[in-house]
């Protein structure tokens, strides 16, 4: 097997665990339910999924944000969020708390990470964006070690 070759495709992934993953796409989709902006949840999704390195659920999550109309700027510069201005402050938030629980292994999000997003989002919110950076963070090591194939255009 080549290194950029797909170990189990996603559907094989499904059937090898039906269950399990029913469970974490409906914990997925009650997350949509939460009330977070969906131009904010698709930001924190894909600045995730290119950190994880999940070419799949980048790809992915920038077609969804683009169906909802998030502003091409936003996602252009996402990648260099902090420097490029064009984030509302509940996004920069967003992303940095995003950055900080889902980075590589360490002391994880810092203080100054949790009063910033506390500064934009109430305890609801907190709980709800910590558990969407989860869940996509989890998607994105499946989709990334199984090495999903990218939709054919």
């Amino acid at each position: 097997m080549s290194a950029s070759a797909a170990r189990l495709t996603q559907a094989q992934f499904i059937k090898a665990v039906p269950k399990a993953y029913a469970a974490l796409r409906t914990l997925n989709a009650e997350l949509n339910g939460l009330g977070l902006d969906p131009t904010l949840v698709e930001l924190v999704k894909i600045r995730a999924s290119q950190i994880n390195g999940c070419a799949y659920c980048v790809h992915s999550h920038l077609s969804d944000a683009r169906k909802i109309g998030v502003p091409p700027a936003k996602l252009d510069l996402l990648v260099a969020w902090a420097e490029a201005g064009v984030h509302s402050p509940r996004e920069r938030a967003a992303l940095a708390w995003a950055e900080a629980i889902t980075g590589p292994p360490g002391p994880g999000a810092t203080d100054a990470a949790y009063a910033a997003v506390r500064e934009q989002f109430d305890e609801a919110e907190v709980g709800a964006l910590t558990m969407v950076i989860a869940t996509i963070n989890a998607l994105n090591r499946i989709a990334a070690s199984m090495r999903y194939a990218l939709p054919v255009a």
